[in-house]
């Protein structure tokens, strides 16, 4: 039996940690726009320099992922700026984050008893383990703007955690930029 339950606690934490470092996303959209008529684009920069905390392999990974995925929906980017469609901002900011985990041990102790709803005495033992791991948690932040109307058309938001070894994050960039636009009002084209 206990091994049981410390099997389905591992799977549980497993799905959670995994779940977790694979990113959550929000968005936002004006519901008014027909965004199938957007057909070029042009990067307009890093908000507040948000850039600088990246390395310049990132960043080529998260614009090309960027690229790809734009590309994918029908949205290339624009031979020179003027003739662009729409703006795309970034802005990426990162935290030093803590997660707390407890473990409980249950070491049940001899009983006796009486009767149908029993009566008894014993002793038992448990042991609580604590473990602390420190990660970094990023937040990136994609708006598309209107290049005629200058108003924001629409928003992606992403949490999650930061690959700290850079041939992960060559693997995860790509995955995570898909997974954000996901949430873009036009899907991929087959």
């Amino acid at each position: 039996m206990k091994k049981q339950l410390k099997l389905i606690t591992a799977i549980f934490i497993g799905l959670l940690i995994a779940n977790f470092s694979f990113g959550q996303v929000t968005s936002d959209y004006d519901k008014n726009v027909d965004f199938t008529k957007y057909k070029t684009y042009k990067f307009e920069g890093w908000e507040k320099d948000s850039d600088k905390i990246l390395n310049d392999f990132d960043k080529t990974r998260i614009l090309e992922a960027f690229k790809n995925e734009l590309s994918s929906r029908g949205l290339n980017k624009a031979e020179n700026d003027e003739d662009a469609d729409v703006g795309i901002t970034l802005f990426l900011v990162v935290d030093d984050k803590t997660s707390t985990s407890a473990y409980t041990t249950y070491n049940g102790g001899m009983g006796y008893g009486a009767g149908r709803w029993g009566w008894g005495m014993g002793m038992g033992s448990s042991t609580t383990t604590y473990s602390e791991d420190d990660y970094k948690e990023g937040t990136m932040v994609v708006d598309f703007y209107d290049i005629e109307s200058k108003e924001l058309v629409w928003q992606g938001v992403m949490q999650t955690v930061v690959q700290e070894k850079p041939e992960k994050r060559e693997k995860t960039i790509p995955k995570k930029v898909a997974k954000l636009m996901k949430a873009y009002p036009v899907k991929p084209i087959k």
